[in-house]
């Protein structure tokens, strides 16, 4: 599939640190970062960075981690609010907070997921009025946004409004109070607070709900001014790979309104399907969902054929592996390692399109200006002459000469 719009091509002159130009010199060009968003659930960053103190246990997990940073560039921390707050005014922020800089040390951009949702809200948001809990919840986004501005800048903040009023699973304070100010109303009033709180953050909305009511709620959304940058398309597949047809449907719904499209929660299980006749994944059960050659090799094969369509389209801009290892959300052997941590065909399908198929390595020769041409996938690259380094970015809709200074390594 035609991948040429996530290419650039730039004019580099090389100088040495005296600002003179390195002629004739053969140039080598490595990609170390992609502009697309390769991302990934990052528990596991958050656990490298909270050692327990086990020497074996924290060698396992380090051991993830570096699997994790081999194929992914972009990670979400997960802020479930009940979780993360289970006792009024003690939120974990140090825990995450840790997790999400050894990400950033590590050039890994962060996403917090998410600000607002009705599921796994705190309890003793029952305990309150839907005025009190609008300050509540409220509060608690200027407080986490604050906080982790700089670290964190893009979140989800609202997940699967499309259903926020209507879910009856059990009763919780998030629900309340999108029954009593709509869903208009709370997702004007949380995106509002998120941009004052930083007006240089990235804010998605983000639902599993494909249907013509997430498009009429992004519509008027929009129309209202309500500050959204990303649409964030969730897509769980334990079902069965929606397929091509439909997954180029879904884009060419939602690419009408011309905003960045992430998908920000995708899964294939490596084991047997859940049945059709589920509607709500959370229902299906099971004492246990092991993963087999036969279904890993199909999960790679899904993985291959989702990621070639969506890194085809010009306006997603991202895609969320959610989860990294087997037997995670739902307990179902949707991860690309394994829960002993081997590496599965999904992790090696994901590396070889990652790092080898839409990665650049160029190698030229500067002429007597010391100027050679770069052309690429965007992103970030190593420059070598020799035992001189430098680096570079290639970015979308900048033709201006980049002047580039080598040093000794």
């Amino acid at each position: 599939m035609d991948d040429t719009h996530r290419k650039s091509s730039r004019i580099i002159r090389l100088t040495d640190q005296e600002g003179n130009p390195l002629s004739d010199t053969e140039v080598s060009c490595e990609q170390t970062k992609h502009e697309f968003l390769f991302g990934c659930g990052a528990g596991d960053a958050v656990a490298a960075a909270n050692p327990g103190g086990d020497a074996v246990a924290d060698a396992v997990v380090k051991d993830r981690f570096e699997k994790w940073l081999k194929i992914f560039n972009f990670g979400t921390t997960h802020f479930y609010w009940d979780r993360f707050e289970p006792e009024r005014g003690k939120p974990m922020t140090d825990v995450l907070m840790r997790g999400a800089r050894l990400l950033k040390d590590h050039g890994i951009p962060v996403k917090g997921h998410p600000l607002c949702w009705h599921t796994l809200a705190p309890k003793w948001l029952l305990e309150m009025d839907e005025d009190e809990i609008l300050r509540e919840l409220l509060a608690r986004i200027e407080r986490d946004v604050t906080a982790f501005r700089g670290t964190i800048d893009m979140w989800d903040v609202i997940n699967e409004v499309v259903i926020m009023p209507v879910f009856d699973k059990y009763d919780n304070g998030i629900t309340r109070l999108c029954k009593k100010i709509g869903r208009f109303g709370i997702v004007d009033q949380v995106f509002r607070k998120a941009r004052a709180c930083n007006p240089d953050a990235v804010l998605l909305l983000n639902d599993f709900n494909m249907s013509q009511s997430y498009e009429i709620l992004i519509e008027g959304l929009l129309d209202k001014g309500v500050p959204i940058d990303v649409i964030g398309l969730q897509s769980h597949q334990h079902q069965g790979y929606w397929g091509r047809e439909k997954l180029e449907q879904v884009l060419d719904r939602f690419e009408r309104f011309g905003l960045p499209i992430h998908f920000t929660e995708n899964t294939f299980v490596s084991g047997a399907l859940m049945p059709p006749e589920i509607e709500d994944l959370n229902d299906h059960v099971v004492d246990s969902w092991p993963s087999t050659p036969e279904f890993e090799q199909r999960q790679a094969e899904n993985i291959r054929d989702m990621y070639s369509v969506l890194f085809a389209h010009p306006l997603v801009k991202g895609v969320t592996q959610w989860d990294f290892s087997d037997g995670c959300w739902l307990g179902a052997p949707s991860g690309v390692i394994r829960a002993d941590g081997s590496i599965k065909p999904a992790y090696e399908m994901l590396d070889r399109l990652v790092n080898q198929e839409w990665h650049s390595s160029v190698s030229a020769k500067t002429n007597t200006d010391g100027i050679v041409e770069l052309t690429g996938y965007r992103g970030e690259y190593r420059i070598s002459c020799g035992d001189r380094t430098g680096s570079v970015s290639l970015t979308a809709g900048d033709s201006s000469v980049i002047i580039a200074t080598v040093s000794d390594r």
